[in-house]
């Protein structure tokens, strides 16, 4: 058991970097983690302990940098950390996760782990990586018993919600409740993050969800805290850190709809009261279209931009993934988050594996022209198409597994767990490099060069539509919209060509095979 003897301790959480360049890493310089700050503000109201967070993914101008991410040997110099935190909501990133705690465990600093990576049995990998305690669920309680049990040199036997090695076997603690009391919780506190430049700040009001997606981690009756809780956390942030721009992080935005609508109202008061507007991005299914009270309410609080789980304009896929949305609805509702004015980001999965016993009935090529349409006919503003991902602890994984069509992670590892790699093998007729192709082929054709040039055109029509049309507001919508969209996607078609050029400088394709062979060494 470790024991601390100091008089003021260090907890240092660090959110891992990314294995490679991928299409998160523009947007990921631009904000950070929430969860990693919700557990960081729970241990920094602890008298003797000084926390800080490092975002390896975000380290703005001044942040020690070493290859891969933060320099961790200049970080000890400077500020010696007592506890190291590691956030595991990202399976990709935990190989960076063992790498460093590896290198803290040297220094004889006590490694911590947890988020959704840390499932099942990963567990045990997770203990004999390097990690000296893995916590399992929410951790804001949790890291401050452990925090408490370790300053006092006390056993940790009694901190729920633990795993552990305790005479050289997996030892795990009582399990603990889900946090359903939020205001106990003190609001998270971005100053912690340490380097960072924020300009998107992730907030929530719900945790959980009920739609039970097969490929989702994200399981539960929803919990829900009031609205006034969110809006202090808001109005907090504006006023300390002149924050604008929020992404609320709810799995499902309009959950719980007599309060979401409060919630709506509250903000729209706070605005109108402030006197400046707000850009909010939320998550939300796509038949809430059906409740225009619900949508007019999100535009007047603020919520400019809906992403949307399209998942797939094809039938067969969308019963595969338990959705509960018909394709042939898909278009029509889409017209109505546009017509209330909502910037659209829709995120797809391409070539989800069909249920057992269940053909695949349009090729690849076919499915890629569907896509493609679909997103034209759609007008989305924003896309994101990816491979399915068999994340641990979900059912695509325990389905996919029990048919021995997953890749052995000697030969495809954690690293390549982020929606850009094939995993697993694709459904008969089908190679698995094709399905790589597929998605940069959709991506390519949404993301382009030549939206350079338009640009300066439509800062050129920007005085016939805004001061030239009968109403100003409309002809200003229109003109930004469209300016937005066309650096949008010439930023993206920069991003495309990183994310290619980081493909080919690892031999994914020699992986691929060794994996194939090793599933079937018999062919």
């Amino acid at each position: 058991m470790a024991v601390l003897q100091k008089k003021r301790y260090r907890f240092r959480v660090i959110v891992p970097a990314y294995p490679a360049f991928n299409i998160y890493s523009r947007i990921a310089a631009t904000t950070t983690a929430l969860g990693p700050v919700c557990v960081a503000t729970a241990a920094n109201k602890m008298p003797r302990w000084d926390v800080e967070v490092i975002d390896e993914n975000n380290l703005g101008r001044f942040g020690p940098r070493a290859e891969s991410g933060a320099d961790h040997k200049t970080l000890q110099e400077e500020r010696p950390a007592d506890v190291v935190g590691f956030y595991g909501g990202l399976t990709s990133t935990a190989p960076r996760i063992y790498e460093l705690a590896q290198f803290y465990k040297k220094a004889g600093v006590i490694t911590v782990a947890g988020g959704q990576h840390f499932a099942g049995e990963n567990i045990g990998e997770g203990l004999a990586g390097g990690l000296d305690y893995i916590v399992l669920g929410e951790a804001e309680e949790t890291i401050v018993e452990l925090l408490a049990a370790l300053e006092a040199g006390q056993s940790t036997d009694n901190v729920a919600g633990l795993a552990f090695l305790k005479d050289g076997e997996v030892f795990v603690t009582t399990a603990r409740d889900h946090q359903r009391d939020f205001d106990k919780l003190p609001l998270p506190d971005f100053s912690l993050v340490r380097y960072a430049k924020i300009r998107i700040y992730p907030v929530e009001r719900i945790r959980g969800c009920g739609m039970d997606c097969e490929f989702c981690t994200v399981k539960g009756k929803p919990r829900c805290a009031n609205p006034e809780r969110l809006v202090e956390h808001i109005r907090l942030l504006v006023e300390t850190r002149r924050a604008r721009h929020f992404f609320v992080v709810d799995d499902l935005f309009g959950q719980q709809r007599a309060e979401t609508l409060r919630l709506c109202h509250l903000l729209e008061d706070y605005q109108r009261r402030a006197g400046w507007r707000l850009d909010i991005t939320v998550q939300i299914r796509l038949d809430k279209a059906r409740d225009g009270e619900l949508l007019s309410a999100m535009r007047a609080a603020g919520v400019q931009t809906a992403a949307i789980g399209f998942e797939s304009p094809i039938e067969e896929d969308l019963s595969a993934m338990s959705k509960h949305v018909h394709a042939d609805d898909m278009l029509a509702l889409t017209r109505v988050y546009r017509k209330h004015g909502f910037l659209v980001h829709g995120m797809f999965i391409f070539g989800y594996p069909m249920q057992k016993d269940a053909a695949v009935s349009i090729g690849i090529e076919e499915r890629v022209k569907l896509y493609r349409r679909f997103i034209r006919k759609a007008h989305l503003d924003t896309v994101q198409v990816l491979l399915p991902v068999p994340l641990p602890g979900t059912a695509l994984r325990d389905r996919l597994a029990s048919q021995g069509r997953i890749y052995p992670l000697a030969d495809v590892g954690w690293q390549y767990y982020d929606g850009n790699f094939p995993l697993f093998e694709p459904d008969d007729g089908v190679e698995p490099h094709r399905m790589q192709w597929a998605i940069r082929k959709i991506m390519s054709r949404f993301y382009r060069f030549h939206y350079f040039f338009l640009i300066p055109v439509q800062i050129a029509t920007f005085p016939w539509l805004v001061f030239f049309l009968h109403n100003i507001r409309t002809g200003w919508g229109r003109w930004y919209r469209n300016w937005r969209n066309y650096h949008m996607r010439f930023g993206g078609w920069v991003v495309m060509r990183h994310w290619v050029s980081a493909f080919n400088k690892d031999d994914f394709q020699a992986r691929l095979n060794a994996a194939r062979h090793h599933l079937h060494p018999g062919d």
